[in-house]
């Protein structure tokens, strides 16, 4: 039975782990894209130095432009690198797979879309990036999936208290005789308590180490794969180094309520008897 609890707790925390990272990163996306009063603009591979400066002033001209900044495709592929590690440097010189960009920001968020589509339609232009309402679409479904999954970590923590308490329960009714005997001699119920409340915070323990470490590795990957995806539209994933850490401590901290929550239940029914 306290296998079957120190399994059960693992596999909630796991999935408590993966709901909670979900959401971190959805919210600092769907920040993002909302914060976002950036167009960039990138610019055709062949287009010459004259053809830029023309191109930055009818880019100027556009209303509700606040500010344009020019940023190479080698001034790219460094914030790429800085940001994602030095793997990425293999793309340098010719073999840059990146475009030279206008940074144009805006004067308000709204006009955005507007100034996308007028900068577009200019001569050297390949594509205008901006956070669209198709990415706005797309992170209010990844909302709803962030509520639900809470959700449902929710109902997780639940059946893991649950079962929990049947196992101190177990543990509870093979020392019976002890505890009567520590009642009739006038132990309290609190001191009759705590070893099973400690028991069931250590269950907890010893449950969170493996989905920790799942969690840490995968996340690590995920980050190394879609975060550079990711990188190439402006947009990023929390840092691993940003979340682990306090998602670990985070879930510690839960693994470790709910077992000692678990003895608690259980034990409190035994001691109504």
């Amino acid at each position: 039975m306290a296998f079957a609890a120190i399994s059960g707790v693992a596999v909630t925390i796991l999935l408590v782990g993966i709901s909670l990272a979900l959401v971190l990163n959805v919210t600092k996306l769907s920040r993002d894209v909302e914060n976002d009063v950036r167009v960039q603009v990138a610019v055709e591979p062949k287009t010459t130095a004259k053809q830029k400066d023309k191109l930055e002033a009818q880019l100027k001209d556009i209303p509700s432009v606040k500010k344009v900044s020019y940023s190479s495709k080698a001034n790219e592929l460094k914030k790429i690198v800085s940001q994602y590690g030095s793997s990425f440097k293999m793309f340098g010189g010719d073999d840059n797979p990146l475009s030279d960009m206008f940074i144009l920001e805006a004067s308000q968020p709204q006009k955005t879309v507007t100034i996308a589509k007028r900068a577009s339609k200019l001569a050297n232009v390949s594509r205008a990036n901006y956070g669209g309402s198709q990415t706005k679409k797309l992170f209010r479904t990844m909302n709803s999936v962030r509520n639900l999954g809470l959700a449902f970590s929710i109902l997780l923590l639940f059946v893991a208290i649950f079962l929990i308490s049947n196992t101190i329960r177990i543990t509870i009714l093979s020392r019976s005789r002890e505890i009567e005997i520590m009642r009739l001699v006038g132990a309290t119920r609190w001191y009759i308590r705590w070893p099973f409340i400690l028991e069931g915070a250590w269950t907890g323990l010893l449950g969170v180490i493996v989905p920790l470490v799942v969690i840490d590795l995968g996340y690590s990957s995920i980050f190394n794969g879609v975060g550079r995806q990711l990188a190439t539209s402006g947009y990023s994933l929390l840092q691993p180094q940003a979340l682990i850490w306090p998602l670990n401590l985070s879930l510690l901290v839960i693994a470790m309520l709910i077992g000692a929550l678990g003895a608690a239940v259980s034990m409190g029914r035994f001691l109504k008897m």
